[in-house]
């Protein structure tokens, strides 16, 4: 738990000063833009010096992205089947990329994310810039906060120098023999999750449809049969549990201030419990996301915590099925590019 406090600390801080930022501004329908790029700083938190500069940099660029390509779908005039079928391929491209790049934490769940919630919400083509400039800010930000050391370094000493000297060298070694690590099957059924999941949201007519497609990625996002089933378990029992904890937090009609003192908290209790206990992490993480909805737009609360339970299940069910019918068989090992 020590050693996460470093980490929580700079995500907390990360997340908070931009949209206290955006608030102070009075356009607090940018927090979106804010929150997404500070995200960043959830990567590499135990990579130090430059390790953690590379790949905390890839996953800003990639970030920032996310949120131009949300900000284009957006702007559709039509655009829940578009934004579905770009979220599948968010979810594929995240999660290649991810694997070349050797991302600490694995997989495109926060690219996902990013997307989706971006895309969700009504658009101009001219919000472009705008999107682009408040999310690379905040991505900026969280790089430089992520270069502030508190306390003894991870694996200070002879050994924890050999251990960061693998790091750098992991990180930030040659592109072609990181894309060498890419397992494309891998990357293909993640995206038929995040795609099948998103489609069925939508079909039914539920409210958020790209937190389905969240729910189905988070699980694919790390590796092995059995690590996979349980973090789908886990994802919805957590998220049941924190719903209980969201319906609170959000009953107490927060100001916007308030609001952001509190997913600063929130963020970092995820930090601090999410590497020994992804369900326990998902009772800070899913009131998390629902305040932070309601910070960019207020929705009926009701309405919020049945769309976020039922697409969690759906999410998290598709992506069970997909574990199982993604598991090995009789077929050579993973085709890897």
């Amino acid at each position: 738990m020590r050693a996460a406090s470093p980490a929580a600390l700079r995500a907390g801080v990360s997340v908070a000063v931009p949209l206290l930022v955006v608030l102070v501004a009075g356009r607090p329908e940018w927090s979106m833009y804010a929150a997404f790029g500070a995200f960043t700083s959830l990567y590499g938190r135990n990579l130090t010096g430059r390790a953690r500069l590379v790949m905390q940099s890839g996953a800003a660029a990639a970030l920032v992205t996310t949120v131009l390509l949300g900000v284009l779908i957006g702007s559709l005039e039509v655009r829940n089947w578009p934004a579905v079928a770009v979220a599948g391929l968010v979810a594929a491209g995240g999660t290649a990329v991810a694997s070349a790049q050797q991302w600490h934490p694995p997989g495109a769940l926060f690219l996902t994310f990013a997307f989706g919630a971006v895309a969700s919400v009504p658009h101009h083509v001219r919000d472009v810039p705008l999107a682009v400039g408040v999310a690379l800010a905040s991505a900026v930000f969280s790089l430089l906060i992520g270069n502030v050391r508190f306390g003894r370094p991870p694996g200070a000493g002879p050994v924890g120098h050999r251990r960061r000297t693998v790091d750098v060298r992991d990180a930030a070694g040659p592109v072609g023999h990181r894309l060498r690590a890419v397992d494309v099957r891998d990357a293909a059924w993640c995206g038929l999750a995040a795609g099948v999941s998103g489609a069925l949201a939508t079909a039914i007519g539920i409210g958020h449809p790209y937190w389905a497609t969240v729910a189905a990625v988070a699980p694919l996002s790390v590796p092995g049969r059995s690590a996979r089933l349980l973090r789908a378990a886990h994802r919805i029992g957590g998220t049941l549990a924190g719903l209980a904890v969201a319906a609170g937090v959000l009953a107490l009609g927060l100001g916007p201030y308030p609001a952001v003192l509190v997913l600063a908290v929130l963020q970092v209790g995820a930090e601090l419990v999410i590497g020994r206990h992804y369900g326990l992490a998902m009772v800070f993480i899913t009131p998390l996301a629902l305040l932070m909805n309601q910070v960019a737009a207020p929705r009926p609360i009701g309405q919020l915590l049945w769309d976020r339970g039922a697409e969690t299940v759906i999410g998290a069910a598709i992506a069970g099925a997909v574990i199982l019918l993604a598991a090995p068989g009789k077929r050579a090992g993973p085709r890897r590019v």
